[in-house]
């Protein structure tokens, strides 16, 4: 990338998250519990002299599976979810064109903790909908090249259908990059193989994570070096389609072995490209050369929507000049697609001193959904041609049972049925939910409502959508985009509560899409209860049949402005428990910091959580994940109390919870 236009090293560090288990009585550990981190390496050869501390220099060439004793905590377990693309919200949104890539810093190379860490104040993405392809973005020459991602992310972005790509950065010279490095990587054995590349693919498949982007930006290359590189990079797509991975390459090596961004597809890197499922295209791209290597793509007989055109947004975010139409006119076909170099701009640009997850929230909507915060009424005036004025999003909401607590992955506190049991602050994308995909359309011939994921309360989790307005007229929320099949069990059941005002609220549910894009869809309205306290409303969906295409609810005021909470949704056809974890234990301790593993049941099981049992006998939420393995860190003896307790469940799908099993940790 061009080093007068990019930040090698990673911004966003972050602290550790806290977990905690239960099964029965264990002796004390001997071993040290180390926070785990995410995974970085070099190719093989390392740097001379000594690492920084908190740093560790890993060779990738001498990485085995089985010797990775941080595995279990880096290791995703959320398959990658199909999609679906329900009728634009929009006129201007289309399907099967452009696509958006993103590439997103959320943390340092080192010292990035695995599973979330104990601060609200995190890159919580939740715009997958319009996302297809996610870089984990990282890597400097001092601490490692070659990142793997963290296991919440790649579980987030599963759970909407969006790939997540491992990043290798090779550095330019003037930020430390040595060319040996680059030979390291395209290594050829005695058998004329490329072992770097099978390595690459065994650590993506163990690591749950969809592929890798490549960026080679050393200079000093030769023609050799250049075939090498190409050679590495066709076995390294080879080895990872027969695993169901993806191979991104970034415009800066040519064929001769030089580093010279092109900012097109020509004959300098089309080689490459046809050696890599897509290319991101440097930004020194003109309307003309993307224009150009449209064309050039379709006469190789591949997709234009192949190329991401780079859109650096890391300084100004919005702000951005860019030439929209070179690539997503409004007015004819997509050009190319969009690759977005470092949009948590969002949370970035926001001070860091009283930076609350609500800011970011408003900064991200703004982003993606434009300055009219509606997708389905986007603001012509707006310089900004945000994502959901030109791509169509998508939904992973196809089977059920369905539910969702709209829990962002980041919070003030923790929530549990409406009662606070942590109130430390957190994040852990890995607990994240399928969340709403056009946030947020509101259909209303009156004064529109304020919507947003809101963080002073919630049923489960750490948020909830308010909902805040005059409300002189209906107004009609958008909630999901489905594809549900109607069975005569079919219920969906509402968790909400008013604040403030009085009004009426319905179910509104859809089985046939709207007419035309941006629409209401087709609702039929089911009333429900009202009352200032949470309560869960179950409708059962008589008289429907077929597949739920929207839900939505439908708010009339009755009494003044109204502040009203969605706190869960769940559409079933019956309840599941799932079974409880076995073989809850601690497998390391050093104090306060125990790591803690356990034997997942079988069935379908959402995440774990993991609590510490007081001694007044009130429960205390310590984490949670999707993994099998979690720490917790900085734990203290209550007064009085010579051993703790620990509880893990299982959660389902639909929020139902397991029996506990203990497990208890002598002081």
């Amino acid at each position: 990338m061009n080093p007068t236009r990019r930040t090698v090293l990673i911004a966003g560090a972050t602290a550790a998250l806290l977990p905690s288990l239960p099964a029965t009585a264990a002796p004390k550990p001997k071993a040290a519990a180390l926070q785990p981190y995410a995974s970085y390496w070099y190719p093989d050869s390392l740097p001379s002299g000594t690492p920084g501390t908190g740093i560790t220099w890993r060779s990738l060439k001498s990485w085995r599976a089985a010797d990775d004793v941080d595995l279990a905590f880096n290791a995703s377990t959320v398959p990658l979810a199909p999609r679906f693309t329900p009728t634009p919200a929009n006129s201007t949104a289309r399907a099967g064109q452009a696509r958006i890539q993103s590439l997103v810093s959320f943390g340092p190379t080192a010292s990035n903790p695995s599973q979330g860490s104990a601060t609200a104040d995190y890159y919580a993405l939740t715009h997958w909908a319009y996302i297809d392809e996610l870089v984990f973005w990282g890597g400097s020459s001092g601490e490692g090249l070659i990142l793997a991602p963290n296991a919440p992310i790649v579980d987030a972005a599963h759970r909407h259908g969006v790939p997540v790509l491992g990043n290798i950065f090779l550095p330019p010279v003037a930020y430390g990059g040595q060319l040996q490095w680059t030979r390291d990587l395209a290594q050829k054995d005695a058998a004329g193989r490329y072992p770097l590349a099978e390595r690459l693919v065994a650590v993506a498949a163990a690591y749950g994570f969809d592929g890798w982007f490549v960026n080679a930006e050393t200079s000093g290359g030769n023609a050799a070096l250049g075939a090498d590189m190409l050679g590495f990079l066709r076995e390294l797509k080879t080895l990872a389609k027969a695993k169901g991975q993806r191979v991104t390459w970034y415009d800066s090596m040519t064929v001769n072995g030089s580093v010279s961004w092109q900012g097109a597809l020509n004959s300098q890197n089309e080689a490459f490209f046809q050696a890599a499922d897509d290319m991101f295209v440097d930004f020194r791209w003109t309307a003309a050369k993307l224009t150009s290597s449209g064309e050039r793509a379709g006469q190789l007989g591949r997709s234009r929507y192949e190329l991401w055109a780079g859109v650096d947004v890391e300084a100004n975010g919005w702000n951005s000049s860019v030439n929209w139409d070179a690539f997503v006119p409004r007015d004819k076909a997509h050009v190319v697609s969009v690759g977005f170099y470092r949009p948590e701009w969002t949370r970035n640009h926001l001070p860091a001193d009283g930076r609350t997850p609500g800011d970011f929230h408003a900064a991200d909507d703004r982003f993606w959904t434009g300055r009219s915060l509606d997708p389905s009424k986007p603001d012509g005036t707006d310089s900004w041609r945000a994502p959901a004025v030109s791509v169509a999003d998508r939904s992973t909401v196809t089977s059920l049972p369905f539910a969702s607590v709209f829990n962002t992955g980041h919070g003030l506190r923790w929530y549990e049925d409406g009662q606070v049991t942590s109130d430390a602050p957190w994040n852990h994308l890995g607990l994240q939910d399928r969340l709403p995909s056009r946030r947020w359309v509101v259909h209303t011939d009156g004064q529109r409502p304020a919507v947003t994921f809101d963080f002073a309360d919630a049923w489960r989790g750490g948020s909830s959508v308010l909902v805040d307005g005059a409300l002189d007229r209906p107004a009609v929320l958008d909630v999901y985009a489905t594809r549900l099949p109607v069975t005569g069990d079919t219920v969906v059941e509402l968790t909400h509560r008013t604040d403030a005002g009085g009004a009426q609220v319905e179910l509104a549910v859809a089985t046939a899409e709207p007419t035309t894009p941006g629409a209401t869809p087709p609702y039929t309205y089911f009333p429900m209860s009202l009352t200032d306290d949470w309560q869960t409303s179950t409708v059962r969906l008589t008289g429907l049949t077929g597949t739920v295409h929207a839900i939505g609810v439908r708010l009339t005021a009755g009494d003044g402005p109204v502040r009203w909470r969605l706190g869960g949704i769940a559409v079933r056809n019956a309840t599941e428990t799932p079974v409880a974890p076995t073989a809850l234990r601690i497998t390391g301790a050093d104090g306060g910091d125990l790591r803690f593993a356990w034997n997942p049941a079988p069935g379908s099981v959402r995440h774990h959580t993991l609590h510490r049992l007081l001694p007044d006998g009130t429960r205390r939420f310590l984490g949670g994940t999707c993994q099998s393995a979690y720490f917790v860190g900085g734990l203290r003896p209550e007064q009085g109390e010579q051993e703790a307790r620990f509880e893990l469940r299982a959660v389902g799908e639909l929020y139902t919870t397991s029996a506990p099993v203990t497990v208890t940790h002598r002081w």
